[in-house]
């Protein structure tokens, strides 16, 4: 598929279109408060971190989001537990107090329904490994949200994060193998990467299923159940993600 990549800075008329793009995101996914929060800001404070894609004629058919931080300042170090949103706050924090970042951390690559299958989301994590290392960056980490872990909700994510096959020792998961093939290593789990609390008239809403049983819930999309406690009204989603980390 012939695509024209270009970040958001170099094209900005296609912010639009860029979040009119219709995809396949579970819809309580939408509805992390961090995320809520920050991820228009990425839109708004950071285009030269945001890649748009667009086909032959000119619609936009994938989008990718990136975001710099101080992986190096005091109290970090090491890639976080709380994943997905901490990238998102540390980014915002460090622009905030001037802090120089060492580190860029992808936080979605999103394709468009129609173009699903065809190669898209791996041209799109290549130009935003491109496009860090333009910017004058050595690694990009990514808290990688496996695309074929919902298939599996019950399996805890240290034991599917490291599966690999035998016939070429890359991951089992799509799109992990997508990005060790680009040359990132799985590293670590993420097991607090994004948490989304909600009361039960909100989770019935968002995934149609009753939510009247204590306990875990298995929802479609979700990578691990989602803890329902009928008494206290409310239900809670806390999805780990995996830290692989990319030398450019």
């Amino acid at each position: 598929m012939e695509l024209n990549i270009t970040t958001l800075a170099e094209r900005p008329e296609l912010e639009g279109p860029m979040w009119r793009m219709l995809d396949l995101w579970p819809e309580f996914m939408l509805h992390d408060p961090i995320g809520w929060a920050n991820i228009g800001r990425v839109v708004g404070e950071l285009p030269e971190y945001v890649l748009v894609a667009t086909d032959p004629e000119g619609t936009v058919v994938a989008r990718a989001f990136s975001v710099p931080f101080q992986l190096g300042a005091e109290g970090r170090g090491e890639l976080p537990a709380t994943g997905w949103d901490q990238m998102l706050l540390w980014a915002f924090s460090d622009k905030r107090h001037g802090r120089i970042p060492d580190t860029v951390s992808a936080i979605e690559v999103t394709v468009a329904r129609e173009a699903l299958g065809r190669g898209v989301s791996a041209r799109m994590l290549a130009a935003m490994r491109d496009n860090a290392e333009r910017l004058g960056f050595t690694q990009l980490v990514a808290p990688v949200r496996p695309n074929g872990k919902h298939l599996e909700a019950g399996t805890p994510m240290s034991e599917y994060a490291f599966r690999t096959r035998e016939a070429d020792g890359l991951p089992t998961d799509p799109w992990l193998r997508v990005h060790v093939r680009a040359g990132g290593a799985v590293e670590s789990v993420a097991p607090v990467s994004m948490t989304i609390a909600a009361a039960l008239d909100d989770w019935r809403k968002w995934t149609g299923l009753p939510f009247d049983t204590d306990g875990p819930v298995e929802v479609e999309g979700a990578l691990v159940p989602v803890h329902c406690d009928v008494s206290r009204g409310y239900a809670v989603y806390v999805e780990p993600n995996v830290w692989v980390r990319h030398r450019l």
